[in-house]
C-alpha cells in the first residue's frame, strides 16, 4: 500500500488529454484501492493559441510548460503528457520516470470521401499542423496541397468538412483512445510517414525528490516502450530539433533488441534522409545518438542548418 493517501495528476484540459489522464487514474486506482486521485486541468500556451501555426510559436514546450511549472510549485504530483509533446530537455528538479505502453505509433489518414492517400487526386488538400508529416507527404506525393491544421482532435475532424479539405493526417493513438477508429481511412505505413518521437506513448513526469510518487507510478513504466522512446528522444536531442523541424523516429523492441529508424527532411520534401540501426535495448540512448550521427554525415547537417538547429 502507498504511504500517501492522495495524488494529483496534472493534465491539459482537452478531451483527448483528459481521456489519457483518466486512463492513468484508472490504472492507479486499480492497483491502489485506497488512493484518492484528483485530475488537475491546466491550460497551456499551446491550448490558448490555436489559430497560429506551431512553427511560428516556436513549437518546443508549448503544451507542457505550465504543467511543469505546476509540478515544480507542488500544485500537482505527477504530470501526464503526450510524450511527443515533451521536449528532450527536462527542467532541473523534474524527471521523466514513467513511459506507458504504446497504443499505436503510426499516423492515419482520414479522408472526406474515404479515399486512400495513393488514390487522392493531384492537388488534393490535406490538413496537418506537423512539419514532419508535411515533408514526408510531399516526398511521397509532390503534387499535394498541404494546409496548416490546428486545434484539438475533434476540432481537426470537424475542419475536414468546414474548411473544404480532402483529408487530414492525425496520430492513430489519439483516434484509438477516443474510440473513433471507424473514421480512419488508412493507417499510413512507416515507409511513407515515419512517426513523431514518442508518438503513441504517455510520459509521467515527477519531481526528482518525490520518492513516494515515483514508487506509485513505476509499475506503469513499460520497459520495451521506454527503451524505444529513450532511443528516439536521444536521436532528437542530438539533432536539436522540435516541432518546427521535419524530424521523425521510431524504435521497435523485442527480446532485448532494438531497431531504430530515423528521418530528417527539408520542408518541401525534396530532400529526405533516412536510415536505421539495430542493437541491444540496453544501449537505447547511445543507439539514438549513433543514428543521428549517421544522418548528419549523410547530409542532414546541411538541412538542419537551414532551421538553425545545429
Amino acid at each position: 500500500m502507498p504511504e500517501i493517501k492522495s495524488l494529483r495528476l496534472g493534465t491539459r484540459a482537452s478531451t483527448l488529454a483528459l481521456r489519457q489522464a483518466e486512463w492513468v487514474k484508472s490504472a492507479l486506482e486499480q492497483k491502489y484501492s485506497s488512493l484518492q486521485i484528483t485530475l488537475v486541468k491546466i491550460k497551456t500556451e499551446g491550448d490558448k493559441l490555436l489559430n497560429d501555426p506551431l512553427t511560428e510559436l516556436g513549437g518546443k514546450g508549448l503544451f507542457v510548460k505550465e504543467i511543469e511549472e505546476s509540478l515544480t510549485q507542488k500544485k500537482i504530483d505527477v504530470a501526464v503528457h503526450s510524450l511527443k509533446d515533451l521536449p528532450t530537455e527536462i527542467p532541473e528538479g523534474l524527471s521523466l520516470e514513467g513511459i506507458t505502453e504504446r497504443v499505436d505509433a503510426r499516423d492515419v489518414l482520414i479522408s472526406r470521401e474515404n479515399i486512400p492517400l495513393r488514390d487522392l487526386p493531384g492537388g488534393a488538400r490535406i490538413g496537418t499542423g506537423s512539419m514532419r508529416r508535411r515533408a514526408q507527404l510531399l516526398s511521397f506525393r509532390p503534387g499535394l496541397e498541404i494546409l496548416p491544421l490546428r486545434g484539438n482532435l475533434d476540432t481537426r475532424l470537424r475542419k475536414l468538412t468546414t474548411e473544404g479539405l480532402d483529408a487530414i493526417i492525425v496520430a492513430a493513438a489519439g483516434i484509438k483512445r477516443m474510440g473513433w477508429e471507424d473514421r480512419i481511412t488508412e493507417y499510413l505505413p512507416v515507409e511513407i510517414c515515419l512517426p513523431a518521437v514518442g508518438q503513441g506513448a504517455l510520459g509521467l513526469e515527477i519531481r526528482v525528490d518525490d520518492n513516494e510518487a515515483n514508487n506509485l507510478i513505476k509499475f506503469l513504466n513499460h520497459l520495451p516502450t521506454a527503451g524505444a522512446v529513450r532511443a528516439e528522444r536521444a536521436f532528437l536531442k542530438r539533432l536539436g530539433g522540435g516541432c518546427q523541424v521535419p524530424i521523425a523516429a521510431q524504435g521497435d523492441s523485442s527480446g532485448g533488441q532494438l531497431r531504430l529508424s530515423g528521418m530528417v527532411a527539408s520542408v518541401d520534401g525534396s530532400q529526405l534522409i533516412r536510415d536505421s540501426i539495430s542493437g541491444e535495448l540496453s544501449r537505447a540512448e547511445s543507439l539514438g545518438v549513433e543514428l543521428a550521427e549517421r544522418l548528419l554525415a549523410q547530409g542532414a547537417k546541411e538541412i538542419l542548418e537551414q532551421f538553425g538547429s545545429l
